[in-house]
């Protein structure tokens, strides 16, 4: 499979603009990677962007690293784009891969299982590789754009061109648990290509054989919902758990009591900071009958999202990830990954003795793999699933209705006044979501005290109405108001539907 065509390489040149290099970005800091010995001399380079922009970089900006075959130049203002580095150990002989000479050029690897890459090609491609300036660039696997090496100054008289590996030596584990990442008072990492590398992979995505750290906590976070309002709404809080850390705990409530939004404020948390923290969200109509366990359904949702995110960003999409690497890429980031089944009610009914087996599999993956999970489920489910999860009562935060004061509140923040919602229905969090969006679209203010069930009767009306709208929009002839309302009974039927 073909990854598509890459972004144009920076390109290096002395203060008097005559060429002598090309390199790549390959973080967000812009830092930008040279290979082999073209800037050896030089004290100050200028570094050019494709779009034109343009940096001089001095003596403090240079970083030889002749032990690794490669420079690094420290860039600032170039928005230049962070390209994935592969961390395979080996590359199989007969990869194809592409090199930036006078263009993009196609190779094939003779041989890769060393700390230099040999690279076969065409007669054109290596006399392109000759010319000024030609040289320090990438070579990228031409099926996951990762850049498996560096090319150095090509030997004059062979017809095959090395390639050097950019292999950094294990991530160090600091006091903070996280790999490479270091805490207050903790040293940072003593190679600059290995701090490069660990950079490298929280910030540029890659996919495929190069799966990494970025692409997990994109792929994961493609799978997180929308906040039901669009994030215009009051913020939730994520739930208080009262034990200890745990592999398996869960959200417990009744439907309507805010299960769904504390599940997603506790994934926004854990994605805020410089080291967010991946969270896959599974719902339980995701599963199937004849799913294993839970690593089942993270592979379809993960293969879902994959498709997602390629069609955002104009690309093939990329070969499937498989939740054990992206669980265990994670973990060893000291970036547990964490599992949200939300409605586990919707699974398929499986009977007792084959639902005590998936669980028991899961719970086995789980520990297996470094990952955890967190139910968002009601009552009745916990009491039977906890013992099958190993999870106890410390493991569960308990949800119920507003206290008066909470439930004030978030009238407020919903813009709700005192009095709007029946007294019996006034501390439900998801009937006063409902009627703050039912309110939001009438043009005049609402008057009576409806309760729970002429609120979801009047917002499944309003959500009917949207539907109708959006038809009479795409189809032919008058959009009148009379045509919209003899659309909407469809949509009522539309909503309906069980599998909505």
């Amino acid at each position: 499979m073909h990854c598509g065509t890459p972004a144009a390489p920076a390109r290096i040149s002395d203060t008097a603009g005559r060429p002598l290099a090309t390199g790549f970005a390959a973080d967000d800091l812009g830092t930008v990677v040279v290979g082999g010995d073209a800037l050896d001399g030089h004290r100050a380079v200028t570094v050019r962007a494709p779009d034109g922009r343009s940096y001089r970089a001095g003596p403090d900006a240079l970083v030889p690293l002749p032990e690794h075959g490669l420079t690094l130049v420290r860039t600032e203002g170039l928005a230049l784009p962070p390209v994935p580095i592969s961390t395979r150990g080996t590359v199989p002989p007969g990869t194809y891969v592409r090199l930036a000479a006078a263009g993009w050029r196609e190779a094939r690897v003779l041989d890769g299982g060393g700390p230099t890459l040999e690279l076969a090609m065409g007669a054109d491609a290596r006399d392109a590789l000759r010319l000024v300036g030609s040289a320090g660039g990438p070579v990228l696997d031409a099926g996951t754009g990762a850049v498996l090496a560096v090319l150095g100054r090509p030997p004059a008289h062979r017809t095959t061109v090395p390639a050097r590996r950019l292999l950094a030596p294990p991530a160090p584990r600091h006091r903070s648990g996280r790999a490479g990442a270091a805490g207050p008072g903790e040293p940072e990492e003593a190679d600059p290509l290995a701090a490069l590398v660990r950079r490298n992979a929280a910030c540029a995505p890659a996919y495929g054989r190069d799966l990494n750290l970025a692409a997990v906590l994109l792929l994961a976070a493609t799978t997180v919902p929308a906040p039901p309002d669009g994030g215009h709404g009051p913020r939730c809080t994520p739930p208080a758990f009262h034990g200890p850390d745990a592999p398996v705990r869960a959200v417990v409530g009744a439907p309507g009591t805010g299960r769904t939004a504390r599940l997603a404020a506790l994934a926004a948390e854990r994605a805020r900071g410089p080291h967010p923290d991946p969270t896959l969200w599974l719902r339980g109509a995701d599963t199937e009958p004849g799913d294993a366990s839970l690593a089942d359904a993270l592979a379809r949702v993960l293969r879902r999202a994959g498709r997602i995110t390629a069609a955002a960003e104009g690309r093939p999409a990329p070969a499937p990830a498989a939740p054990e690497d992206a669980a265990l890429l994670a973990a060893a980031a000291g970036r547990p990954l964490l599992v949200v089944l939300d409605g586990p009610e919707e699974m398929p009914a499986l009977p007792a003795d084959r639902f005590a087996a998936w669980a028991a599999r899961s719970r086995a993956w789980l520990d297996g793999h470094g990952a955890r999970l967190v139910l968002g489920c009601g009552p009745e489910h916990f009491e039977e699933a906890a013992a099958r999860y190993g999870a106890g009562p410390r493991d569960c935060a308990t949800l119920g209705p507003l206290g008066a004061e909470q439930a004030r509140r978030l009238r407020a923040a919903w813009g709700l006044p005192e009095g709007a919602l029946a007294e019996r229905d006034a501390r439900h969090p998801l009937t006063l979501r409902l009627l703050a969006e039912v309110h939001a679209a009438l043009p005049g203010p609402v008057p009576g005290t409806p309760g729970r069930d002429e609120v979801h009767a009047a917002w499944l009306d309003l959500v009917c109405l949207r539907i109708a709208v959006r038809v009479a929009a795409t189809a032919a002839g008058p959009r009148c108001g009379g045509r919209v309302r003899r659309l909407a009974p469809r949509g009522r039927r539309f909503k309906s539907c069980p599998r909505y």
